[in-house]
């Protein structure tokens, strides 16, 4: 093609868009970001920490709104508060995508963390049912950075190194959605667990749950200003028509973050998100295992604070607690030290489906942890709970990988808000849904056929089974 031809392939950046200067920094610079990473785990951290730290004191909280007639209903009542916050982001995630795509994602990010600092902080000073429920719908529908911060991982590091940012997104998440419910554990109803440090009198006896919230708020005001340092990926050429760089001006393409490397045209029309099969498939089986995900988050809480005779563990909050935290820190080892390996190994449609076939076998286990007793019953839960969790991220983290690689950056936004949609819807109904077959199963201990918490865990392994068969062709495909 000659002259003509090599300077249409050559790159254009434009002097006054954010995007193009991260990706001459992306070009100049082959290792890590480094900070930019560390930004984006402590962001996703701090909006995934609220989802579930309500979990371990919200049998309790239900009780004490005595809202519930018997002891047997209080798991449909906490079913309802869990619904709420997906329910208010099943709602708002796609707008929330298409501002991300519009104005960028920094915005996005800074207005969700600000909903956690608020809203979250509300909900731990509601005073009944109906303010913790309206609490958790706002904070839902104002916390659309998920599919944002998904986004801005694979943006802000080069495609070698998409596996990485993504799994620590991931990661952050799996940690926040155990974190969460430690803290949850360790500081609700601080005026009884520590009396010498919080009075009868105090704000927090008056409100139990408070402290937890409140840890958590303030974690979340860190985040909010560490979130002004975050650069800016998304690419805003039209408002910079007259000021390209003198390097490559001859150039009229520009870098396409879907493969780092390749050309397209800024005018390139868009093709409809709905028809990308690709990128649909894999946001129906990850929608399926988040339902299983967040549905065994709110049991397995529940379950752990009921009590021996309806088949629970008989643990307080804060034992719970001490699980999850190990689970946490477990987590953080092997997504940041195993994790990447594996996947360039086995592939993420591969290594999802393995996860998920080993945890229907691990779930079919619990019953049998239930009847331990002593030391035995807190080293064996440990281990299960840590183990499904791992499980459970390396499912998740191989499904972002698809969605993301299946788009552009164009629309990655919009694509992560239909997944975000997708996923909150399921997981709206997980927690009324899940909470019911807990009630139900509380009530026949005594069954001829699945009794008590083996319908419940029964219940989980028939969702989890489903979205092992949709990880198989011709219904899940790679770009």
């Amino acid at each position: 093609m000659g002259d003509s031809g090599e300077a249409l392939l050559r790159k254009v950046y434009y002097e006054k868009c954010p995007g193009c200067k991260l990706e001459q920094r992306k070009e100049a610079h082959l290792g890590l970001p480094f900070k930019e990473l560390f930004y984006v785990w402590l962001v996703t951290l701090g909006t995934a920490l609220p989802i579930s730290s309500l979990f371990p004191f919200l049998y309790f909280m239900i009780r004490d709104f005595h809202i519930a007639k018997r002891v047997e209903d209080i798991g449909y009542y906490a079913g309802y508060i869990g619904s709420a916050f997906m329910f208010g982001r099943a709602l708002t995630s796609i707008i929330w995508g298409m501002i991300a795509d519009r104005y960028g994602r920094k915005p996005v990010i800074v207005i969700g963390t600000l909903s956690v600092v608020i809203f979250n902080t509300l909900f731990g000073l509601s005073m009944n049912f109906w303010m913790a429920i309206s609490m958790r719908f706002l904070l839902g529908s104002l916390n659309g950075l998920l599919g944002p911060i998904k986004a801005y991982a694979v943006e802000v590091t080069r495609k070698e190194h998409h596996a990485i940012g993504l799994s620590l997104v991931s990661t952050a998440w799996g940690i926040g959605l155990i974190i969460g419910p430690a803290v949850g554990g360790f500081l609700a109803q601080p005026a009884e667990k520590y009396p010498n440090l919080f009075s009868n009198g105090s704000i927090f006896a008056r409100f139990p749950y408070f402290l937890p919230c409140l840890v958590i708020s303030l974690f979340a005001v860190g985040v909010l200003i560490a979130s002004f340092w975050l650069p800016e990926t998304l690419h805003k050429h039209h408002e910079d028509k007259g000021s390209k760089s003198n390097e490559d001006v001859e150039s009229v393409y520009h870098l396409d973050s879907k493969t780092n490397g390749g050309e397209t045209r800024d005018k390139e029309p868009k093709e409809s998100l709905l028809k990308n099969w690709p990128l649909m498939s894999s946001v129906i089986v990850y929608s399926v295992f988040s339902l299983h995900d967040m549905a065994y988050t709110e049991i397995f809480s529940l379950w752990a604070v009921s009590e021996k005779k309806f088949g629970g563990l008989s643990f307080t909050s804060q034992d719970v607690g001490v699980v999850l935290a190990v689970s946490g820190f477990g987590l953080l080892l092997f997504q940041a030290t195993l994790y990447p390996m594996i996947e360039r190994n086995i592939g993420p449609i591969k290594i999802s489906r393995y996860a998920a076939l080993l945890a229907v076998l691990l779930l079919s286990t619990y019953t049998l942890i239930a009847k331990l007793r002593g030391v035995a019953l807190y080293v064996i839960i440990n281990c299960a709970s840590l183990l499904k969790n791992v499980l459970s991220l390396v499912i998740i983290t191989g499904l972002f990988l698809l969605q993301n690689r299946a788009v552009s950056q164009a629309q990655r936004g919009a694509a992560n808000g239909i997944s975000m949609t997708g996923m909150s819807l399921f997981k709206a109904v997980a927690p009324a849904a899940g909470g019911a077959v807990f009630a139900l199963a509380q009530k026949r201990q005594h069954a001829s056929f699945l009794p008590g918490d083996q319908l419940v865990f029964f219940a989980l392994n028939v969702v989890e089974i489903i979205g092992a068969l949709m990880t198989f062709k011709p219904f899940l495909v790679e770009v």
